[in-house]
């Protein structure tokens, strides 16, 4: 199910683009970017509606994925 970024406390979605942007295997081109910069750029795409937090409740889990990537997965009763 999609979780409105709007309704995570910013401390808590703050700490969830961090952990996104700093795993392994994330990609971000040829140059490196700071982490802050990241993290602005990933609250940039939430905020726009390009990206979008995704929950699994078989997994006990959240993931940063595109919009469309998560329109794709989700059965009709779990889209927004």
């Amino acid at each position: 199910m999609i979780i409105p970024h709007q309704n995570i406390a910013p401390d808590t979605l703050q700490t969830l683009v961090e952990e996104f942007v700093t795993r392994s295997g994330t990609d971000y081109g040829s140059s490196e970017a700071s982490l802050a910069e990241k993290v602005s750029e990933v609250l940039c795409q939430l905020g726009n509606g390009e990206a979008v937090i995704v929950y699994d409740p078989a997994l006990e889990s959240c993931n940063i994925t595109t919009a469309a990537q998560a329109r794709q997965h989700l059965t009709p009763e779990t889209r927004p």
